[in-house]
């Protein structure tokens, strides 16, 4: 919702500030129209009605997964595509991944969304309107910053948004904020007063490996990344979650693993690692390597996870946004 749309309309009609307050309770709630928001004026309701309407982002398609993810692909006012994610799981989370921006301007070359032309940022209400249009379909307790684009390349309005997701059930400890190695924008999360967790996109344990995988790492190398990490861990007392996608050939071999276990500090980094989900540049990593390389990693005591994939049949996995059509 237009936010400040709202506020100017209800300033024209004369209404109290508290309106605002009441409209965008219910939003959060979940209603799907005005006509649900029983406490405001029938008047007032119509007139909203015709001059706000509830999301800033229009549906363009949808696509359901067997194992229960949801995918869709919104516009923006301007015609910008976007796409977010709701994740299922058995345990009763409901996670939304969302975007920050459309498109990307960096080149990861095994991202679909890297290959996208850029578009632009994404406003905070635009962001919260992608985690509102999976609230109306049920609750949600966890947000991603993970879906297309570098969330901290436009973290002023990701921080703006991250101050309202606990108006929609989601706590700033349930926030995880992903990037690729943004200095600037890793020092803006360890001044940030939220506690919203990181999470380092690494996926190369070298510099000459991760240039060729992120071009990003020309302008900030490992080492001046892991630094900035570093004052990140120091200043919120948080691990960092590094995410780690196993290429087949490519960086899941026994010496990878060997140098990220050096790379990495136990005290200030978990690893996740990401089966590949194919956008047709590489192959993904098979099982045994993956568990070989887990394995690896455990024997130099530096804790790794493997990412449960969701969503893969629609391409909704990790790395896979590309604002196709999603029906």
């Amino acid at each position: 919702m237009d936010r400040q749309l709202l506020a100017a309309v209800l300033a024209d009609a004369g209404e109290p500030s508290y309106r605002a307050a009441q409209v965008w309770e219910w939003v959060t709630r979940g209603a799907a129209s005005y006509e649900e928001m029983t406490n405001l004026p029938g008047t007032l309701r119509d007139r909203l009605e015709q001059a706000v309407p509830l999301s800033t982002l229009a549906v363009e398609a949808e696509a359901r997964s067997d194992d229960g993810t949801v995918k869709t692909l919104f516009h923006t006012g301007d015609g910008r595509p976007l796409e977010a994610v709701l994740m299922r799981y058995r345990d009763g989370r409901r996670s939304v991944c969302v975007s920050s921006q459309s498109g990307c301007p960096l080149t990861c070359t095994f991202c679909a969304t890297g290959q996208m032309k850029f578009g632009r940022n994404l406003s905070a209400d635009e962001i919260l309107d992608q985690a509102l249009h999976f609230r109306r379909l049920e609750a949600i307790d966890h947000v991603v910053f993970m879906g297309m684009g570098e969330p901290t390349m436009n973290i002023d309005a990701v921080l703006a948004a991250c101050e309202r997701l606990p108006d929609l059930g989601v706590t700033h400890r349930r926030t995880a904020i992903s990037t690729v190695g943004w200095v600037p924008g890793i020092d803006r999360l360890a001044e940030c007063e939220m506690p919203l967790s990181l999470a380092l996109s690494i996926h190369a344990p070298n510099d000459a490996l991760r240039s060729q995988l992120m071009p990003v790492n020309d302008r900030y190398p490992l080492a001046e990344v892991l630094a900035a990490c570093e004052r990140y861990r120091a200043a919120r007392r948080r691990k960092v979650f590094v995410e780690y996608v196993m290429l087949d050939g490519v960086n899941d071999e026994p010496q990878h693993a060997r140098e990220l276990a050096a790379l990495l500090d136990r005290r200030v980094y978990k690893v996740n690692l990401i089966p590949y989900n194919p956008t047709g540049a590489y192959d993904g990593s098979s099982p045994e390597r993956i568990e070989r390389f887990r394995a690896i990693l455990a024997e130099h005591r530096l804790g790794a996870t493997v990412r449960l994939t969701r969503g893969r049949d629609i391409d909704a996995a990790c790395g896979q946004l590309a604002a196709s059509a999603a029906g």
